[in-house]
């Protein structure tokens, strides 16, 4: 892998402002961001509820005068009751999936589109990406604002882009080959079925380019990083982000990998207890809330993400002084809590990812047959450990079984399946299946 010198991986000189200088932007831009939200029909009708004008922010401490955002909020004002701008004024719309409901609609001026440019050539950047690259793009392109947000980074930085979009992976290895592509933009689950496929048609990684995978739109472990990276030899780099933000380019890893640097001229980051919404301190997880400071068409104040993250700070050896969050951990609102237990589904896969023959995809199975949950954890074995003896089936069940116990309290109960048993995903792995509030009308 190439070691770049961390002085060529700087994108603009604001990623590396002490913090005075940091704080010193976030005040100007807060304050001119709460003037935008005036115009802002719920924004106003907070405001004046709580009496609150620009000039009641005397310093980036004052943000928790502000009202909280969340996107149940912005689904009451779909599509675009948050527009703090001309509708004349709108380049680009984008939005949520709308899994759950009715998308949220995102809107973009032109500024906003060169801002979020910016953001993700940043993060590239900083992750080993240089103008003479060539990517290919293995997210969806539509509503989703990953493709296009990394599409436009990439080709701001001048690298060249093959948007294969996601699906279909034997084409996608064919281009991998044949446009000899240097780096990979897609969800971390859909690079490692990538790197599986290219494992299982016995293609020797040396005769690909690819050096650098740029992964997010779902949590992962440190564990699938390693796993990737000991399929296909390349560096890969965590990058966050959501649409009612602004897209991908909130945060994302150095070269270094010490936790993903926020953009913190252009956003205001907190981290709460998502119960009691006070403050958390630093090295203690919490739930991540975001100010947009410099939008134009949408701003938003303290959105509640939902997303459980650890904040870090210090200089980095990368040169910059923002502050960083850890992998997200999970989400306030899909905590799994099983028999009065709180657990993420990643506490889980770091459990899998833990032992040898357990292969990195599985499934949670809930359900709640009569008045207790009950939870089944699918697991693939690695198939160079598949063997037709009972005993070490069981044994690496009981293995299982022993460290999900050890991390979450729980005593689960492990099916072993045979490797690409479970589906594999293009976008987002669908890892929990929760049957237990699904009534069936037998009458």
């Amino acid at each position: 892998m190439p070691q770049y010198p961390y002085k060529h991986l700087i994108w603009d000189e604001c990623e590396t402002l002490s913090r005075d200088e940091i704080r010193a932007i976030q005040f100007v831009r807060l304050r001119e961001t709460i003037r935008r939200c005036m115009s802002v029909p719920f924004y106003r009708k907070k405001f004046d509820e709580m009496e609150l004008r620009p000039e009641s922010i005397c310093s980036v401490d004052d943000i928790v005068k502000l009202p909280l955002t969340t996107k149940s909020d912005l689904r009451d004002n779909y599509p675009l009751g948050f527009l703090a701008a001309r509708r004349e004024d709108i380049v680009r719309y984008h939005g949520s999936t709308g899994t759950t409901g009715k998308p949220t609609i995102i809107a973009y001026t032109k500024a906003d589109i060169e801002l979020w440019s910016n953001l993700c050539a940043r993060f590239l950047i900083a992750g080993g990406l240089q103008s003479h690259h060539t990517v290919q793009v293995a997210f969806g392109y539509g509503l989703f604002t990953g493709g296009f947000g990394l599409h436009y980074g990439i080709e701001r930085i001048g690298a060249a882009v093959v948007p294969a979009a996601a699906g279909n992976t034997k084409r996608q290895i064919m281009l991998l080959k044949d446009m000899q592509s240097d780096a990979l933009v897609c969800t971390p689950s859909y690079a490692l079925t990538i790197a599986e496929a290219i494992k299982a048609e016995n293609i020797d990684p040396s005769e690909l380019s690819l050096k650098l995978a740029f992964l997010g739109g779902e949590p992962w472990t440190e564990q699938m990083r390693e796993t990737l990276e000991s399929i296909i030899d390349i560096r890969s780099t965590n990058n966050y982000g959501l649409s009612e933000v602004i897209g991908p380019g909130v945060s994302g890893e150095c070269y270094a990998r010490t936790g993903m640097h926020f953009q913190e001229d252009h956003f205001i980051i907190e981290c709460l207890d998502p119960d009691t919404l006070k403050p958390v301190p630093e090295g203690c997880q919490g739930e991540l809330v975001i100010s947009s400071i410099s939008k134009e068409a949408m701003p938003i104040l303290r959105y509640r993400t939902r997303d459980i993250a650890i904040l870090y700070s210090g200089k980095c050896e990368c040169g910059r002084e923002t502050l960083r969050m850890s992998r997200v951990i999970g989400r306030s609102d899909d905590m799994l809590i099983i028999r009065g237990v709180n657990i993420f589904p990643s506490q889980i896969e770091e459990a899998l990812l833990s032992i040898e023959g357990a292969a990195p995809h599985y499934q949670i199975i809930l359900d709640r047959p009569k008045t207790l949950d009950e939870v089944r954890v699918r697991v693939e074995i690695d198939k160079n450990l598949l063997s037709d003896k009972m005993i070490d089936m069981v044994q690496l069940k009981t293995r299982i079984e022993s460290v999900i116990h050890q991390i979450s309290g729980l005593h689960l109960q492990v099916e072993l399946l045979p490797p690409m048993t479970l589906e594999r995903y293009e976008g987002k792995a669908k890892r929990v299946i929760d049957n237990r509030n699904i009534v069936t009308n037998n009458q």
